[in-house]
């Protein structure tokens, strides 16, 4: 699989310095120019690595890694921050904040593109899945699109990373602590009654065009399941 590269950074000589290096060594690269541009990048590309500088006008790169980490689609993307802070406390504070690797500006391109190639060897394998499957519903993970039958169900961004967690192991009961964090991220503070005004989204979302899959199991979570009785949602205590 070939390798995409995304460069975070706003200095246009180094992005053509450094695009030019990676295509060489045989990435595809992305260069983002805005910082507030980033997070909407890098859930479309799906980047094999980051490389985020610090400095970056109107949001610092600081930031920009703490607010990947608590998405839960892109939270484990490889970063690795470009600055010219090079004391051992900045260091400190790019690691603290979430980023895998820390080069100090100026650095050599073979050493850039080894920590690279380093981080790329680390990473988990992405999978390889492109869609998932329960009766009729079909989920695109790619397009990003979620189809009943044949009729294309308009989720949000909450709701769609709702159900592919139900979709991935079907008849499984999820907690609303284990949803939170995963279709929340750990960073994120959201009581957990939350979960069932976006199921309830969920749920009215996909039976406009079929019947009802998510069961509510009372004190304990939701599940996929296709033979369901009696599946009241609420929002009440359980």
């Amino acid at each position: 699989m070939k390798h995409l590269i995304m460069i975070v950074e706003d200095e246009e000589a180094l992005c053509l310095v450094l695009k030019y290096n990676l295509e060489k060594s045989g990435y595809d690269v992305v260069i983002v120019n805005n910082g507030n541009k980033a997070i909407a990048e890098i859930e479309a590309h799906n980047p094999s690595v980051v490389l985020m500088d610090w400095m970056l006008p109107e949001i610092s790169g600081l930031d920009l890694v703490k607010l990947i980490r608590s998405k839960p689609d892109i939270k484990d993307t490889p970063i690795i921050m470009l600055t010219a802070k090079g004391e051992e406390e900045d260091k400190i504070r790019g690691l603290l904040a979430g980023s895998d690797d820390y080069v100090t500006k100026p650095f050599s391109i073979p050493e850039l593109l080894a920590r690279v190639k380093a981080q790329i060897r680390r990473a988990p394998e992405k999978s390889d899945v492109a869609e998932l499957n329960f009766e009729d519903i079909r989920m695109d993970l790619v397009e990003k699109k979620v189809f009943r039958g044949e009729n294309y169900i308009h989720l949000g961004p909450t709701e769609f990373r709702l159900l592919r967690l139900l979709m991935e192991t079907p008849g499984k009961v999820f907690s609303r602590e284990y949803l939170l964090k995963n279709a929340w991220g750990d960073n994120i503070y959201v009581e957990s009654r939350t979960v069932d005004v976006h199921i309830r989204r969920l749920r009215r979302a996909l039976n406009e065009y079929g019947a009802d899959y998510i069961r509510t199991v009372r004190a304990n979570g939701y599940s996929l399941d296709s033979s369901i009785g009696n599946n009241e949602d609420t929002l009440t205590e359980e």
